[in-house]
């Protein structure tokens, strides 16, 4: 069964709304998500590098609990929901557009291309630029990224984003996106509030969090407590089967490493395993989409989001 329904079944509509921050995705009268313009800046004392623009922060469950997390102390260059490739071998040299304070790369906004409300749904295209701070000035742009994120109410009051990251290189010997853990797709940084015990996480091939790092989903919910009317809120992420390396290896802090309050991170990391070749004047593209949940998802329910997802 789909579990799609057309936006006329819903009462809520998504709009735009632009700020001096960024442009919120509203659901009725409800921010639900956030896609930063301004380049944020860091808590005093920390260093500069780390401050950052491009990212989607808030995220918030259809009840309005917030979902993601930006700055937290032990990695300054998280950003709530965004994805920043780690290594890349650009004219013999290592790059790294993550580590912001390792001054070899960063990614920031650039400018907005599209907007689009129609039909109860709301579109924004942005362009991000991948720059790699130790090349000649002609080439400092290494990634043009035009970054779709389209928001959509779905069955149950919840509501769907998906998440299209399309890349190009203009650099004349291309680019090596090298293989590491980390890197590419979609990164999520959970709420401060979740932690190993009052949050879990599942994956389509039924690992959890002591588990999951390392091997390749097709989907992955991340859910936890919250102060919605259920307790609980949360999201799944589906890979598109189209996407590199697909079904899609995974970063999951694992719970041995990180179990304190406010450490859950996953990622879909479509490099982990093997490199990816960026040839100049071509596009290549990274489809996601997540379902946002107050209460409980159930197996079966992401498997058909899955399935109408890649339908």
């Amino acid at each position: 069964m789909s579990m799609v329904l057309s936006v006329g079944v819903f009462a809520q509509k998504v709009t735009l709304r632009e700020t001096e921050k960024g442009i919120d995705f509203l659901l009725g009268d409800q921010p639900v998500l956030t896609y930063q313009t301004a380049i944020e800046p860091v808590p005093e004392g920390v260093k500069s590098d780390y401050a950052k623009s491009g990212f989607i922060h808030p995220l918030a469950s259809p009840s309005g609990h917030v979902l993601t997390r930006i700055q937290p102390k032990d990695h300054y260059h998280h950003y709530g929901i965004w994805g920043p490739w780690t290594r890349a071998t650009i004219d013999g040299r290592m790059v790294d557009f993550w580590n912001l304070a390792d001054h070899k790369g960063r990614v920031d906004f650039d400018h907005v291309i599209a907007k689009k409300e129609a039909g109860g749904v709301a579109e924004l295209t942005v362009r991000q630029n991948h720059i790699d701070l130790g090349a000649s000035e002609e080439n400092k742009l290494a990634i043009q990224e035009d970054l779709v994120i389209k928001v959509m109410p779905a069955d149950k009051g919840r509501y769907m984003v998906d998440y299209t990251s399309n890349i190009s290189t203009k650099l004349k010997d291309g680019i090596l996106l090298d293989a590491y853990r980390y890197g590419g797709g979609l990164g999520y940084r959970a709420t401060e509030v979740w932690g190993s015990d009052n949050s879990t996480v599942l994956t389509s091939e039924g690992k959890d969090r002591k588990t999951a790092d390392g091997t390749d989903a097709k989907w992955i919910i991340v859910k936890g407590e919250s102060k919605s009317p259920q307790g609980q809120s949360g999201l799944l992420i589906l890979s598109h089967n189209t996407n590199k390396a697909h079904p899609e290896p995974l970063r999951v802090w694992p719970e041995e490493n990180y179990n304190r309050q406010g450490n859950v991170f996953v990622e879909f990391t479509p490099i982990r395993h093997e490199s990816w070749e960026i040839l100049p004047n071509q596009r290549y593209s990274l489809k996601y989409r997540m379902i946002v949940f107050d209460g409980d998802m159930t197996a079966e329910e992401a498997e058909n989001y899955w399935r109408a997802f890649v339908k």
